[in-house]
């Protein structure tokens, strides 16, 4: 009996150090770290969770990966595609983007800290830089960034709301005579920076902004 319980407690322990989430602390421009934390704000989600959610999907982008691809020192395989690495490629470890540089925080499941090991492997930096690189690369792409936004969109709002919010999206790009798309997230920002003054929440700001359709 009490071996058993000694396999049950071992269990455990590996199950809990499996699952534990690993910190990185990726060094970021201040201009990325700022539009970090403006969709942490609009979103009400931790800035370490908006990072990590980010990173995820940027593993998961085939444009992110192929951007990336570009700097890739050695061979690294997404899905059925093999990018093949160049030695002779300048390593991006000590370059950082022009002007002013900071640290910011994320956690990542095992899982995911495993794959970023192995894009670390093929760009040849450390773990911390891939994470900043991988980041900007995925906030960059816009239909990413809209993806973010609009799942975060869906669990908050109800669907009449949300049907509205669409309605007006649509009317804004018809409309829009700078031949270019308004983004969910810059859709987002838009109505904070009309309302966030009066308002508690994201929900809120949403629902304030609406009525003065109606």
């Amino acid at each position: 009996m009490k071996r058993e319980v000694g396999v049950m407690t071992d269990e455990r322990k590996r199950k809990t150090r499996s699952d534990k989430k690993r910190d990185i602390k990726p060094t970021i421009s201040i201009d990325l770290k700022n539009c970090i934390y403006r969709l942490s704000y609009v979103t009400d989600i931790p800035v370490k969770d908006v990072v990590e959610t980010i990173c995820e999907k940027g593993l998961r982008s085939r444009r992110v990966i192929e951007y990336l691809s570009q700097y890739f020192r050695r061979e690294f395989q997404y899905m059925s595609t093999i990018y093949m690495g160049d030695l002779e490629r300048e390593s991006l470890q000590r370059k950082y983007q022009s002007g002013k540089n900071e640290r910011i925080t994320t956690r990542f499941n095992q899982g995911t800290y495993e794959s970023i090991k192995c894009l670390s492997t093929a760009l040849d930096v450390t773990p911390s830089k891939t994470t900043a690189l991988l980041l900007d690369a995925s906030v960059r792409n816009t239909n990413l960034l809209n993806s973010f936004v609009k799942t975060y969109l869906h669990g908050t709002l109800d669907k009449s709301r949300m049907q509205e919010l669409k309605k007006v999206l649509n009317y804004i790009n018809k409309n829009n005579p700078y031949n270019e798309d308004i983004s969910w997230f810059t859709l987002l920002s838009i109505i904070f920076d009309e309302v966030k003054d009066n308002t508690v929440n994201a929900k809120e700001a949403i629902h304030s902004w609406l009525d003065k359709f109606k």
